[in-house]
């Protein structure tokens, strides 16, 4: 039977671990920090090791058919995914699709090989509620190329109790500044817009859950526009919006104005200083405590007009809460990674490098995995409710 190899034993790990390990998968936990791993695992009984991740020890151990997931920072994949190839094994990860992993499809397809990514929540999860609304429109009566498209898909995730600075931090501060100056692109109004600052296209957005609406402010994240074709979107199709973005707490922009302004001026030696100064200060007032419960909401909403009058309009919602056991965060990454991993050693999956499934019966088999430790995915249609619909 193929092993798993589980770089990783961080907070984004622990319940996607401890899952592959009650259901009876034979599991390696790499990690550098041991009393982690232990921690990880504590109170389990099953076919697990935990092993010390030092270098060329993970390289040793590989058998062919093996399959690694990698819970490291995404820097680190293009370089795990290579030696997956020399080693014959299968890869997983939750991160994005970088061109250097894009790059090794054909070698993985001609060995035989699944290197499936964006499997984690955001890439991940609003994949599967992507590719589900499409279907469900595609096969609906009104379904049209003509109709005018106006698709939106937000996450985030923040503390479950509103705090002043509408955030909490769960690791350093400094990838996440670092990463508020890079660029975005989307279809707004019918035209492509490019953002270089996401505090320059804060907006509100309204979030229908069944108990009502919540505001939220939104922004687009990275470019949008590849992610079209993967959800089925053709290019003669009328499209007003097509927007894949960050969700935060009504108020966040304001609470962070101080911190733009730092952000600005990074990207030379003194803003590199002073912005892992802003770093270390965040992560002094606004780190999660122990079993603090954090937040997560993803809404991915498709609506379709026709003459200027809505005709069919659907939402999924997800709106999860962390607990003392773990968190929200890591349990809708983790959790689908366990179930793309188990996805892949029981030959569903082609080889290649891919993200996540567009198989509904695959996408409805995970969901209900997930719903055995979330109980708050909702699917509306917005129409039949009578909810109100997202700010324009």
């Amino acid at each position: 039977m193929a092993h798993i190899h589980w770089l990783g034993a961080g907070l984004a790990s622990v319940p996607g671990i401890r899952r592959l390990i009650k259901s009876g998968r034979e599991i390696s936990i790499w990690e550098r920090d041991l009393e982690k791993a232990n921690e990880a695992v504590s109170g389990l009984e099953g076919r697990f090791v935990v092993k010390e991740a030092l270098d060329g020890a993970l390289e040793a151990d590989l058998k062919a058919g093996d399959i690694v997931v990698s819970m490291l920072p995404a820097s680190f994949h293009p370089t795990i995914a290579e030696l997956c190839l020399k080693a014959k094994t299968h890869f997983v990860s939750s991160s994005y699709i970088s061109p250097q992993m894009e790059a090794l499809n054909r070698a993985a397809q001609k060995e035989g090989l699944v290197f499936i990514n964006e499997v984690g929540l955001d890439p991940g999860i609003d994949h599967l509620f992507a590719h589900l609304l499409m279907d469900d429109y595609k096969n609906s009566p009104v379904f049209d190329k003509t109709n005018d498209h106006d698709f939106r898909s937000y996450c985030g995730g923040f503390p479950a109790v509103a705090n002043a600075f509408k955030y909490k931090f769960s690791w350093s501060p400094l990838g996440v500044l670092k990463a508020l100056s890079s660029p975005a692109k989307a279809i707004k109004g019918g035209k492509i817009v490019d953002v270089a600052r996401p505090w320059d296209a804060v907006e509100d957005y309204q979030v229908a859950f069944t108990t009502g609406t919540e505001t939220f402010q939104s922004y687009p994240n990275r470019d949008s526009l590849p992610f079209m074709a993967e959800y089925g979107f053709e290019e003669d199709w009328a499209i007003s919006q097509f927007v894949r973005g960050t969700l935060r707490l009504d108020g966040w922009a304001q609470a962070w104005s101080d911190v733009f302004d730092a952000v600005k001026n990074w990207a030379n030696p003194e803003g590199e200083a002073e912005l892992a100064q802003l770093s270390d200060r965040l992560w002094a007032d606004h780190a999660y405590q122990p079993h603090e419960a954090d937040r997560v909401v993803l809404s991915v909403e498709l609506k379709v007009m026709r003459g200027g009058e809505t005709i069919w309009h659907k939402s999924k919602v997800l709106n999860s809460y962390g607990n003392e056991e773990d968190s929200a965060m890591g349990r809708l990454v983790s959790i689908p990674v366990s179930l793309a991993t188990e996805a892949v050693l029981e030959g569903k999956l082609k080889p290649g490098v891919q993200p996540a499934p567009c198989s509904v019966g695959l996408i409805h088999h995970w969901l209900d995995e997930i719903a055995l430790h979330e109980d708050v995915v909702q699917h509306l249609d917005l129409l039949e409710d009578h909810l109100p619909v997202a700010a324009e």
